[in-house]
């Protein structure tokens, strides 16, 4: 089935149209891409593999996100107006500063990773 090209105008100023950038190929309708694409990720792209330090960068992320929501649980009582909660919840709150630099490790150590890698290539 060909889907007719739709001929969008852009107004410039009065009077004055364009056709749109895209041409013939734009279109309408959903997942209709001009190229060639697949429909499946191949088994050994990129994006599969797992780096030195992501799992670290994981882990603080998932330390930051624990550290987020306990600062927002400690501080809604000061906003509820209700009796604020012990100190050692406020301890808690540190997990967000962890969790950054816990990710932030493991960027450095990837991004050593890569460095030893570039400088072995040449």
């Amino acid at each position: 089935m060909v889907r007719p090209a739709v001929t969008k105008t852009i107004g410039l100023g009065p009077g004055d149209k364009m056709r749109s950038a895209l041409g013939p190929w734009l279109s309408l309708c959903a997942g209709n891409y001009p190229g060639w694409v697949r429909d499946k990720t191949q088994a050994n792209s990129a994006a599969a593999e797992t780096g030195p330090g992501d799992g670290l960068v994981k882990a603080g992320g998932i330390v930051f996100i624990v550290g987020a929501i306990a600062t927002l649980v400690t501080v809604a009582p000061l906003f509820l107006h209700t009796d604020p909660f012990p100190p050692v919840a406020y301890a808690v709150c540190m997990l967000m500063g962890v969790g950054f630099l816990i990710a932030a490790a493991g960027v450095l150590r990837g991004v050593a990773a890569q460095r030893r890698q570039a400088r072995s290539a040449t």
